[in-house]
């Protein structure tokens, strides 16, 4: 989220999360206030290779509730945050090659980890992955599907969240296939999305 009205639009969607992103490369990036009070939405500020000092003072700073990493950040550096901030969601790029041994070293270090497509940017690719490649996690740590879902999706998810392993499946985040501009989400599109899609699986804008 990016816009003050705009999120107010989306908070009365009721969404289990909204995003923040704090990396001055995206065209998302964050440097606005935050109207809304809803306190059973929870704010993610979105980081890339931040400082541990940097993601406190966003944390003090707009009250977050969690942070999701998107960058090479350390397992220590994860571990830090989990402690001693607030939770953490920890992102990974995948593609079929993707190695899933790495899970290994994170997994005591944060929440939840999340699973996006791997692309030329960190993130906001627009692009979905193979999600049958998630036949080869083995943790049970749950995670968030992300990757350029969009509503023609829909039932390619119901499908999806049948399959075992998609059981630690735990949230669905939506980003830029419901956009008219970065960081400018469209309420109608969403609401047509979390209805039609009517699963208990949290959602993340």
């Amino acid at each position: 989220m990016k816009y003050p009205e705009n999120m107010e639009e989306i908070a009365l969607l009721q969404p289990d999360y909204l995003g923040f992103i704090f990396y001055t490369k995206s065209p998302r990036y964050f440097e606005n206030t935050i109207p809304y009070s809803n306190k059973s939405i929870k704010k993610v500020g979105v980081f890339v290779n931040a400082s541990y000092e940097e993601i406190k003072e966003k944390v003090r700073q707009y009250q977050l509730d969690l942070v999701q990493l998107h960058g090479e950040e350390t397992p220590e550096l994860c571990h830090k945050i989990e402690t001693k901030l607030v939770k953490v969601i920890k992102a990974f790029s995948v593609d079929n090659e993707f190695n899933f041994n790495t899970l290994l070293f994170y997994k005591n270090s944060c929440s939840y980890f999340l699973f996006d497509t791997k692309g030329k940017q960190y993130g906001g690719n627009g692009v979905t992955f193979d999600w049958n490649i998630l036949e080869n996690y083995s943790l049970e740590k749950p995670y968030f599907l992300s990757g350029g879902i969009g509503y023609e999706n829909i039932e390619g998810i119901k499908e999806f969240l049948q399959k075992k392993y998609a059981k630690n499946c735990y949230a669905i985040d939506l980003n830029s296939k419901f956009e008219t501009e970065p960081g400018m989400k469209n309420p109608k599109k969403i609401n047509e999305f979390i209805q039609k899609l009517n699963h208990s699986y949290d959602i993340e804008i």
